[in-house]
């Protein structure tokens, strides 16, 4: 064959020159066509190879949605009709992953730029406190302003009041925004009317006074506050790139603690974030519980496997449903209830439908009495739930020291 002869009309096959009697070798099973002389075919390769574009994909997550029935159908040899478990486990983690990105944030929540305070320095933006996001130039009415002023203050110092006295750091990072946001209301009240009589109240401060002076560190070293060169911490018998490596982790979090601190929902989204990530980590982990679980009944390791991914893909595409209603969620506004109240019930069905699915499922698969099927699935459930959230905190305090 010369090179310039067209693969599709080959008549052996380029990898072990059998004569082809298809589009496929029926030794090595290479494709005919060669995806070096064909931009098409050379697409098609590649998603091919991730995704068959044979319409067995949307077979298969038909399937999947009856509890057990994609499972006992791949066990029982059918396997020609649906995609790998493996495969549509990575297709899907993959799909979750970048949509939980993008619909919880683009990943680097825990450190944003820092704005201006007011007062000629910077601060970091606290979010949902209302503080450096409230936005006073927009307002034409003076009382408006007061109005908005104190609840985004009472915001504010309701966030210091959760944060423990020795994190001093953090608190006076709440106390920058209080002073930032009455300079910024004051500024505007006086462009409106600048008699207004809420400028000659003085600016409020929290109620066990003013702050204390910090060294601006929230750990300590030998006694010592914390410091990257003066006081870094130093481990025996890590390299010197080692102790380098590690003070920038703390340093990091340092950065990054006090913001979680004035905005819990800053680590929530961080948690939601990672749940692809351990559900990926941890399934071999759960096929080896159901082995343990099942050993008498003779299945081997690699059965579990495909339970356990076939469950785990279903897991991601829930996953997948509550990122996308979170997403839904955002974009209608707060006072919206009645929109917002179809996307909440969406949430706590999907919620709800998940252990019934899962219990189902493992019913359905291993063919055991009920009752001995509830007691294993609580057992496993509560063992797994425990391992689940440990790899998401995990997972989530490696975000906050690598943001």
């Amino acid at each position: 064959m010369t090179p310039s002869h067209d693969a599709v009309h080959a008549s052996a096959c380029e990898n072990c020159q059998t004569p082809l009697q298809g589009g496929f070798c029926h030794v090595c099973g290479q494709n005919a066509h060669n995806p070096l002389r064909s931009f098409g075919h050379a697409v098609e390769e590649v998603f091919e190879s991730f995704w068959h574009l044979d319409g067995r994909i949307f077979r298969t997550l038909r399937t999947l949605l009856s509890p057990g029935r994609l499972a006992n159908a791949y066990l029982a040899g059918h396997r020609a009709p649906y995609v790998a478990p493996l495969r549509l486990f990575v297709i899907l983690s993959v799909l979750t992953f970048f949509v939980g990105k993008f619909a919880m944030g683009s990943g680097d929540v825990l450190s944003p730029p820092a704005v201006a305070d007011g007062k000629g320095g910077t601060t970091v933006q606290v979010t949902g406190a209302g503080g450096e996001g409230v936005d006073f130039a927009s307002l034409t009415d003076p009382d408006e302003v007061v109005r908005l002023r104190d609840r985004t203050i009472d915001g504010l110092l309701a966030a210091r009041a959760t944060i423990p006295p020795t994190l001093v750091f953090a608190r006076e990072r709440v106390e920058d925004n209080i002073r930032g946001t009455q300079a910024r209301a004051r500024a505007r009240i006086a462009e409106l009317q600048p008699g207004h009589p809420a400028l000659a109240q003085p600016d409020r401060i929290p109620e066990n006074g003013p702050m204390p002076d910090s060294t601006g560190s929230l750990f300590s070293q030998n006694g010592k506050p914390w410091h990257p060169v003066d006081n870094p911490v130093r481990v025996a018998w890590l390299p010197e790139f080692g102790n380098r490596w590690l003070n920038k982790k703390i340093a990091r979090a340092q950065d990054n603690i006090p913001r979680l601190q004035k905005d819990p929902e800053l680590f929530k989204n961080a948690m939601m974030g990672a749940v692809p990530s351990a559900l990926f980590v941890l399934v071999p982990v759960f096929a080896l519980l159901l082995k343990l679980a099942y050993i008498g009944t003779g299945r081997f390791y690699l059965e579990h496997l495909v339970v356990a991914l076939y469950s785990h893909a279903y897991l991601c595409l829930c996953v997948l449903a509550f990122f996308l209603l979170s997403f839904i969620d955002s974009l209608l506004p707060a006072q919206a209830t009645v929109a917002r109240a179809p996307v909440w019930l969406a949430e706590l069905l999907v919620m709800f439908w998940m252990p019934v699915y899962l219990f189902w499922m493992q019913q359905r698969v291993y063919r055991q009495h009920p009752v001995v099927t509830l007691l294993k699935y609580l057992a496993l459930g509560m063992l797994y739930f425990m391992l689940v959230v440990t790899a998401m905190v995990l997972l989530s305090l490696t975000s906050l020291v690598n943001a």
